[in-house]
């Protein structure tokens, strides 16, 4: 049987979806892919609103990831690069910290911002230098314990954790009490020191639709929803059936498989919230972090501060929420400006649009750097793909996806 006549459906659109497609392709097949929304992108896409580019979330894309070197073209994204470092709000001043090895011009604010002691701007040196000689494979190795508890243990003050560390991890993480896998946060930071973060010119949207436009044997249907998937068979929700040899889920399996026994994924929520503004309060091309425990505020973002393809009249201001609330849309609107003038001395604003965030970040626990494409299947005829199989990262999308498809390719080989 020729590759191309078997018939392999991957369900979601998304990032792991769309790489699977591009192994599947890439030895013969010729997939389709089964989105339940009008586009692809799954958690990464972006809006056009009043001539703004509004990512669904605050996000960035750190250039160090191995698999977004593989399978992305960083020059045709048009990547524009963020400052290594940020501007912290405490106490009504604006303080700088950044890496001044790396850009010299945050050399000045960082010894001048008062932030952190000696002994941690010491310790950062030694975890910088620790994490680059580290490889990805060994972090995943190592015992898990709280970010929090790995930062007090490496010796940092409670001052430079609460300063620095939460309120930018927390922006990462999702959650506001370090409590996500030390493995994480070692991956992360070194990605931040090997590589700069960074957004594509066209928002983060660009990313799954450069993939797409990568895929030349790959069939799509949208707005089209996935009821559940057998061995050799897709049921969609309105009553259609699909016969399947293979069938990639690179979406939320936990709901599609009968009898799928696999612990159902919890998952963090948040907030993310545009507005224009005349003006910005962060001259650099830096992310504001709110080192105040009482705020609702994690982190706002200037996009305009970084070339975009639509610019809008004004300036554009992101704040992002990983505080549990109870507040409705408006109410929670209303709380955000008031911190914005407070911590921030922002106001006059112009609500954009607020997103809310329920499935963010998948919650995992023992996380994993990689996996074999034999791990990637269910049973005979399903695979699974999604960040969910090993780290919430862009990173770990592409591989699982990347994997999954090898999976499927093993599988026909053999047979």
């Amino acid at each position: 049987m020729e590759n191309q006549a078997y018939k392999i459906h991957i369900i979601g659109a998304g990032v792991s979806g769309l790489v699977a497609a591009k192994v599947l392709e890439d030895h013969g097949f010729c997939p389709l892919i089964i989105e339940a929304t009008d586009r692809v992108g799954g958690r990464v896409k972006t809006d056009n609103v009043d001539g703004y580019q509004l990512d669904h979330g605050f996000q960035v894309m750190l250039t160090s990831y191995p698999a977004a070197q593989k399978y992305l073209n960083y020059e045709a994204l048009a990547l524009q690069h963020f400052l290594p470092g940020a501007a912290v709000f405490q106490n009504g001043k604006q303080k700088v910290l950044g890496d001044p090895l790396r850009d010299l011009s945050l050399l000045l604010p960082t010894l001048t911002s008062g932030i952190g002691s000696i002994s941690d701007k010491m310790n950062i040196l030694k975890l910088n230098l620790l994490l680059k000689k580290t490889a990805l494979q060994d972090i995943f190795a190592k015992p898990e314990k709280t970010t929090y508890n790995y930062l007090v243990d490496f010796g940092f003050s409670e001052d430079m954790i609460t300063t620095f560390f939460k309120p930018f991890f927390s922006g990462i993480f999702l959650e506001n009490q370090l409590e996500t896998s030390s493995r994480m946060f070692e991956f992360v930071y070194k990605m931040f020191g090997d590589g700069t973060a960074a957004l594509p010119k066209a928002g983060m949207e660009a990313i799954p639709k450069q993939l797409k436009s990568n895929l030349k044997n790959t069939k799509f249907v949208f707005n089209t929803k996935v009821k559940s998937v057998e061995e050799t068979k897709i049921l969609l929700a309105d009553g259609t059936e699909l016969e399947s040899d293979y069938t990639i889920i690179a979406a939320e399996n936990s709901d599609l498989i009968r009898g799928n026994l696999t612990q159902k994924i919890a998952w963090k929520s948040c907030d993310a919230l545009y507005f224009e503004v005349d003006s910005r309060v962060i001259d650099k091309k830096l992310i504001g972090l709110i080192a105040d425990k009482n705020a609702l505020i994690n982190n706002i973002f200037y996009p305009t501060s970084l070339e975009s393809v639509a610019a809008g009249a004004k300036e554009l201001l992101s704040v992002t929420v990983v505080k549990a609330h109870n507040l409705n849309s408006e109410e929670l609107q209303k709380q955000v400006e008031v911190e914005l003038k407070q911590f921030c001395g922002i106001d006059h604003l112009r609500f954009l649009k607020h997103y809310c965030i329920p499935k963010a970040l998948p919650k995992l626990a023992n996380l994993k750097y990689e996996m074999q494409p034999a791990d990637t299947r269910f049973s005979d005829a399903i695979f699974l793909a999604g960040d969910t199989q090993l780290n919430g990262s862009l990173n770990a999308a592409m591989l699982a996806g990347e994997r999954a498809a090898l999976g499927i390719v093993e599988v026909v080989k053999g047979n």
